[in-house]
């Protein structure tokens, strides 16, 4: 990691409209195709109303402020981001060890056609548990559930 690039940290409320815009830009980048879906205000209100109140938010600041979030509760990753220019540097895995610490399981959303993504989570252990046509996200876009279970795993090898 770059010495400019911090360790995650828990974020407040005051980083509802940066973590906005690390969401949308990152969002962008990946579905072009659903770009403009939410004005800045409105993805700045739905992190404020509604990420910050449910989840636990953390990020990472590099020299340009913060460029990658994750927000989390128990059992699931809501958001996971790192702006484009800051992906494959390992930011992405910082952030979701932290969503990791004490859980048992994690389950998260992805489009099926967000392959970086899906590779980011394959990677790191997570297995696809269902697929829909998308009728039930806003989006309408095709998506995947993803599950991670380490502690299913750790009791397979002992008595």
């Amino acid at each position: 990691m770059n010495a400019d690039i911090s360790r995650p940290v828990r974020l407040g409320r005051e980083f509802a409209d940066e973590a906005a815009r690390v969401l949308r830009v990152s969002f962008d980048e990946r579905l072009p195709s659903l770009a403009g879906l939410h004005t800045p205000e409105e993805d700045s209100w739905f992190f404020r109303n509604r990420v910050f109140q449910d989840c636990s938010v953390w990020g990472i600041f590099g020299g340009d402020g913060l460029v990658g979030i994750v927000a989390f509760r128990p059992g699931w990753i809501d958001q996971l981001y790192v702006l484009p220019a800051h992906q494959g540097r390992g930011l992405g895995a910082s952030l979701l060890r932290v969503a990791r610490t004490g859980a048992c399981e994690l389950s998260l959303w992805t489009f099926q056609r967000n392959w970086g993504a899906r590779r980011f989570y394959e990677n790191h252990g997570f297995v696809a548990v269902e697929e829909t046509d998308g009728s039930r996200n806003e989006e309408r876009e095709p998506d995947v559930l993803y599950r991670w279970r380490p502690c299913e795993n750790a009791f397979l090898g002992g008595t």
